[in-house]
């Protein structure tokens, strides 16, 4: 049973900074308390040389445990592509997806994932047939052959049905929201200046977290964290080989992204920072997916996709969100993809065999997720 833990988390590509990120966890783990009948108590929120964290002390029959959790947001990095004027996120969004598909990603996509292939292409059809709208409307006097002089009148209300009509109704798609995604996704591909410089930060940050002593050492990452959390721990590692020396660290990706980038041609140091991270021999890794999640690759080896087929491969560990949630709450919610999507990191309404909660601030150890049956919940009382 653990007692002490040290979890380095990495979230997923979602306008959130690290407290609305422990507030989210706070509630999520006041659900597990009651699923789970223990105690899951989350502290406030702390600023220092670590980067931001929080505590967690838990407690059950026979058990108690505390997790120190290390929040990595990248939300500065969504916050300035969000920023700018709305043309312009249109136009370097549309930038980006044409990168994505020159540099094979678009491809790869759909020959290893189709439903992923149908969320990258969702954002640019929806904008496009917008477009085309306003297009027409603007359009009608040359339809029509009609005077010139109503190009004053249809010009404007083309522009104006596509910012006040189409844009605010793709809000409830996250239209925009994807659109930055995929800004973001090429950018780590190709690990710019902004990328660079946060991944250099986190690395220093995650470096000191890990100089207290713990049972267990703890790397978790939803979608597009996934990407940051492979990059970090491996420059970590690059900087000082021996920070794992004599430990184990246990690395979880949940409904990972890291092939949304490193499908690309242009993610050759993402390639390499995956290997190493595969082949290293105190690295236990595993892949947490869900068959009703389609906004990651379903079935697919991060690793071996990545060029590192030789490599050890992370073990696939399937779960089903019905089994963690109400009948009511899942019909509710199943249709909505990002909803779904973000359910790996939210609290659960029944015992079942994954719990975000229960994995980062309960008392087994982590790895023993990697075995988990979805449908059977695990048992939390200390032997006897």
């Amino acid at each position: 049973m653990i007692q002490s833990r040290i979890v380095l988390h990495f979230p997923g590509f979602e306008p959130l900074d690290a407290e609305a990120h422990r507030q989210r966890y706070k509630r999520s783990a006041a659900q597990a308390s009651a699923v789970w009948r223990a105690q899951f108590n989350v502290d406030n929120l702390t600023l220092d040389a670590q980067g931001a964290h929080f505590s967690v002390d838990s407690h059950g029959e026979g058990w108690a445990t505390r997790s120190q959790i290390h929040v990595f947001d990248h939300n500065a990095l969504i916050s300035t592509m969000r920023a700018e004027p709305l043309w312009m996120q249109i136009a370097k969004g549309f930038k980006a997806g044409s990168d994505v598909v020159w540099q094979g990603g678009a491809w790869g996509y759909f020959r290893h994932a189709w439903r992923f292939g149908l969320f990258f292409l969702f954002p640019f059809l929806f904008l496009a047939a917008g477009l085309a709208l306003a297009v027409n409307i603007a359009a009608i006097p040359s339809a029509f052959d009609l005077s010139s002089w109503w190009l004053l009148l249809s010009l404007p209300s083309g522009c104006l049905v596509f910012r006040h009509g189409v844009i605010p109704f793709s809000e409830r798609y996250h239209v925009m929201h994807l659109l930055a995604d995929w800004r973001l996704a090429v950018a780590v591909a190709e690990n710019r200046q902004e990328v660079d410089a946060f991944i250099e930060l986190a690395a220093g940050e995650a470096a000191a977290a890990l100089e207290g002593p713990a049972d267990e050492i703890l790397v978790t990452s939803h979608s597009m964290g996934a990407n940051f959390a492979i990059s970090v721990i491996a420059r970590l590692l690059e900087k000082s080989p021996d920070a794992l020396e004599g430990r184990r660290l246990v690395f979880v990706t949940l409904g990972g992204a890291a092939l949304q980038c490193s499908l690309l041609s242009s993610a050759s140091l993402l390639r390499q920072r995956i290997g190493a991270l595969a082949r290293h021999p105190s690295i236990d890794w595993f892949d947490i997916q869900c068959l009703t999640d389609p906004i990651h690759l379903y079935k697919c080896h991060t690793v071996a996709l990545s060029g590192h087929a030789e490599a050890p491969q992370p073990k696939l560990v399937f779960i089903r969100f019905k089994h963690a949630l109400s009948a009511e709450r899942y019909q509710k919610n199943r249709r909505d993809f990002l909803r779904m999507h973000r359910q790996y990191v939210l609290g659960p309404d029944q015992p079942s065999g994954f719990d975000f909660t229960l994995m980062t601030a309960g008392p087994l150890p982590a790895l023993s997720f990697k075995t988990l049956d979805s449908v059977t919940a695990p048992k939390l009382q200390a032997p006897s």
